[in-house]
């Protein structure tokens, strides 16, 4: 009896001794795990670089309002690799993205600013890289004198007031990729540019670090050499970076996860108020909230420089799509594609002919609204002058169901706010007034873009 008495308290004693040895490993693995993530914040944290927004600027924004963030890949060439050309000592943004985070993070839109873009750049103040006196120039040659000048161009360029930038470099841009595994795309033809360092097939096909950077940046294997011929294929790149970081390949796998954060804060450099890890993951956080089908990107609207055909200007929709931005409103309401066309428009409701009639004594108007009609598919059947000045713009219309819908049809696509009046008339009558520019209604007239929707088939 002594002997079970005595194999029992044996087999307790063990248990104990187990349990606080589980115990013991349980906490030892804690505090290695709290140990490790403590120094990979560290190490995350001092990665990153920071330079001044503005010369003298301690405003914390306002996101109530939506965020706007200048990111700018510079083509710096200081660093180990020599497979993009000799360092000059220059550094200029290869690339330029005004990203708009909406209030209520419902979409992203992201704008391309076309780097051969010419403007009157404004006077830059010292903010470690030289202070610089103003001029006409190039709208990528800003970020020689630091990336505040670059903000403050893009601020004169589109009247939005930055909220934040990040600058990211060849090799980072790289780093970022290599750190997500790569990223998968597709081609519609091969594509070979020898002074891009490029070579790829047609297809689908997962790219590394720098033949992604390689796509990115090639002239002279797309279109007619230009900047403009390459934004489409930065597009796509930049959608798929979007599809490849929110995916369960890099979500899932701490690792990977873990090696992205790190090559990508090693990369950046950021304004003060976006130095910390915690202002970071606040700007993720928004940025996940959105859904991919609302991330949107698209390149600035432009024509030829009056001064030079191979540099660009904004086009007058360009401040259409800035003064959105500014006021929170989509770039493109009702659109339903890159094209602009807007999803309630329906061939059925243009049945009846248009008569437009200049009556504002404004040379060529009822020419050019005629023009507009036309292409929104609506037939223009007479202009005319009106043999009195109008004050008030007038839309006439026969009392039929046909001519009410059409009416409401066509001062929709003409963006005119007006109502029609029955009338004696055999067709729909627009009669222009002085008062025609009051009734455009800007904020709801889709622009023509070249646009790509970040969760588009990367083949589409």
């Amino acid at each position: 009896m002594n002997s079970l008495r005595t194999a029992s308290a044996a087999t307790r004693n063990s248990k104990r001794t187990r349990r606080r040895m589980f115990a013991i490993m349980a906490a030892a693995l804690v505090l290695a795990l709290l140990v490790t993530a403590g120094f990979a914040f560290l190490r995350l944290q001092g990665n990153i670089s920071v330079s001044a927004l503005r010369a003298s600027d301690s405003e914390i924004p306002d996101s109530s309002e939506g965020l706007s963030v200048l990111v700018l890949g510079s083509d710096s060439r200081d660093f180990s690799s020599t497979g993009f050309g000799s360092d000059t000592g220059s550094r200029r943004s290869d690339s330029m993205l005004l990203v708009h985070v909406s209030p209520g993070n419902e979409r992203i839109e992201a704008i391309q600013i076309p780097r051969d873009t010419v403007m009157q750049l404004p006077a830059c103040a010292d903010t470690g890289s030289g202070s610089y006196a103003g001029g006409y120039g190039m709208i990528n040659s800003a970020l020689n004198y630091g990336p505040a000048c670059s903000v403050a161009a893009v601020e004169a360029l589109t009247a939005v007031r930055l909220d934040h930038f990040i600058e990211v470099d060849f090799e980072g841009f790289i780093s970022i990729i290599d750190a997500l595994g790569g990223i998968k795309v597709c081609l519609a033809q091969p594509m070979s540019d020898p002074k891009a360092n490029l070579d790829l097939p047609a297809g689908r096909q997962e790219l590394d670090g720098t033949d992604a950077l390689a796509l990115a940046r090639t002239r002279h294997a797309v279109g007619d050499g230009s900047d403009l011929a390459r934004l489409g294929n930065q597009q796509k790149v930049m959608s798929a970076i979007v599809q490849r970081a929110t995916s369960k390949e890099v979500l899932a796998r701490p690792d990977r996860l873990y090696s992205f954060l790190d090559a990508t804060t090693s990369s950046m450099t950021v304004d003060p108020q976006l130095s910390s890890l915690q202002d970071l993951a606040s700007l993720a956080a928004r940025i996940k909230e959105v859904p991919t089908d609302k991330i949107v990107f698209m390149t600035m609207p432009n024509q030829p420089a009056p001064s030079n055909a191979n540099r660009v200007v904004p086009a007058p929709d360009a401040a259409l799509i800035f003064d959105r931005i500014k006021r929170g409103i989509p770039v493109n309401p009702g659109s339903d594609s890159a094209s602009g066309t807007t999803a309630t428009e329906k061939p059925a409701s243009r049945k009846l002919p248009l008569s437009i009639v200049n009556g504002a004594q404004v040379s060529g108007l009822a020419g050019q609204f005629a023009n507009d009609a036309t292409k929104q598919g609506y037939t223009v059947i007479s202009i005319a002058t009106a043999a009195t000045l109008q004050a008030q713009t007038k839309m006439l219309i026969p009392d039929t169901d046909d001519a009410r819908s059409t009416a409401a049809a066509f001062a929709k696509a003409m963006n005119l706010d007006i109502k029609a009046t029955v009338a004696e008339v055999e067709s729909i009558e627009l009669i222009l007034g002085q008062d025609y520019q009051d009734l455009e209604r800007p904020e709801k007239k889709p622009v023509q873009l070249n646009s790509r929707n970040a969760d588009q088939d990367l083949c589409g």
